[in-house]
C-alpha cells in the first residue's frame, strides 16, 4: 500500500460517495476507463477487492468499508492541514461546489459571484441548480443554500438571512387587466401556482386585524419557483414570490407588488448547509460570510417589519 497516493485516496472517497464510476469520471472530466483502472490499481495495492461491481452500481465490500474510514479521515486531515496553511497565508483559494434552488441560483446567486470573485480571485465556485434536496456526501457538494428549517440534524446550519413571500405582477398584465384592490378582486385575475409545492397555493392576508389564508387555483401552475419567476415576468399574471427574488426586478421596474395592504408577507430563514467536517475550511467560510453580507444588502430595502 505504499504506492497509493492522496489524490488515490480522494478518488476511492468519490467512488463510494458517488456509487457510480461514470458520475466520478464527469466530476474529473476523464473516461471513465481511467477511473476503473485507477480503482482497479488501487484494489491490487491493498491486496484486497473494495468494490462489489454488478448492473446496478457499485458496493463497498467489508474490506471497502474499512478502506473508505481510514481514506476519510486521511483526506480530511489534509485538507484541514491546507485550510491551516491558507488560514496562515490569509489566502482563499480552491473550488467550492454550491448546491442551490434554480430561482434563488439565478435571481441572487449569480449576481452576487462577481463580487465574490473580486474579493477572492483564487476562489472558484461550481453551481448545482436543483428544487430537490440532495445528498451533500454522495453528490460532494460543499454549500447547500435552502429556505426553511434544515432538513438534516447531521449537518452543520447557518442562518444567513430571511425572506418573505408576497404578491407581484408586471407593469404590462397590471396595466392590462388592472390592479386588485382588495383580495376578493383576484377571483377575476390570472394567478400563477406552485404544482409541486401546494401548500404555497395558501395566500396569507391580513383581514379584519387576522391572518387568513385563502386556497388558490392558479391560471397557470408550474412545478418549479423557476418557471413561475418566469411566467409572472412575460405577463402571465400574479404570482406570490419570494421577496428577496422580486426586490430587485421592483427596483428595476420589472415587477411591482400588488395588495401590499392585505398580503401577510410572513418570514423564513435561509440557511447555508455544511459539511461538519468541512465547514472550517477558509474557503467554505469565506463563501458563507459573503453571502451573509450579500443578503443582507438586499434585505436592507424590503419592508422594516423584517425581522
Amino acid at each position: 500500500m505504499k504506492d497509493l497516493d492522496f489524490d488515490d485516496m480522494a478518488l476511492f472517497v468519490r467512488v463510494a460517495t458517488r456509487g457510480t464510476l461514470s458520475a466520478v469520471a464527469r466530476e474529473r472530466q476523464v473516461p471513465v476507463s481511467q477511473i476503473s483502472r485507477s480503482l482497479s490499481r488501487i484494489e491490487k495495492q491493498c491486496g484486497v477487492r473494495l468494490v462489489q461491481r454488478s448492473t446496478q452500481g457499485l458496493s463497498l465490500t467489508a474490506e471497502g468499508q474499512t478502506f473508505l474510514g481510514y481514506c476519510q479521515r486521511i483526506t480530511g486531515t489534509l485538507e484541514e492541514l491546507e485550510a491551516e496553511f491558507a488560514s496562515q497565508a490569509r489566502e482563499v483559494s480552491g473550488s467550492v461546489q454550491v448546491a442551490v434552488s434554480p430561482a434563488l441560483g439565478h435571481f441572487i446567486i449569480v449576481p452576487s459571484l462577481a463580487g465574490l470573485s473580486a474579493r477572492y480571485p483564487r476562489l472558484q465556485v461550481e453551481l448545482h441548480s436543483d428544487d430537490r434536496l440532495i445528498d451533500m456526501a454522495q453528490e460532494g457538494v460543499d454549500i447547500t443554500l435552502r429556505t426553511g428549517a434544515p432538513h438534516s440534524e447531521s449537518m452543520v446550519a447557518r442562518e444567513i438571512g430571511h425572506h418573505g413571500r408576497a404578491l407581484y405582477a408586471t407593469p404590462g398584465y397590471l396595466a392590462r387587466f388592472g390592479t386588485p384592490q382588495h383580495p376578493d378582486e383576484l377571483a377575476a385575475h390570472r394567478l400563477i401556482t406552485n404544482s409541486a409545492a401546494r401548500h404555497l397555493n395558501r395566500w396569507p392576508f391580513i383581514l379584519d386585524g387576522q391572518s387568513t389564508e385563502w386556497p388558490v387555483q392558479g391560471h397557470y401552475r408550474a412545478n418549479s419557483t423557476g418557471i413561475m419567476m418566469t411566467m409572472v415576468l412575460h405577463d402571465l399574471g400574479i404570482c406570490r414570490c419570494n421577496t428577496l427574488i422580486a426586490a430587485p426586478l421592483v427596483a428595476q421596474g420589472r415587477l411591482q407588488p400588488v395588495l401590499e395592504r392585505w398580503v401577510d408577507v410572513q418570514h423564513f430563514p435561509i440557511y447555508a448547509m455544511l459539511m461538519p467536517q468541512r465547514h472550517r475550511l477558509p474557503k467554505i467560510q469565506a463563501c458563507i460570510d459573503y453571502w451573509s453580507d450579500w443578503f443582507q444588502q438586499i434585505q436592507a430595502p424590503l419592508s422594516p417589519s423584517a425581522p
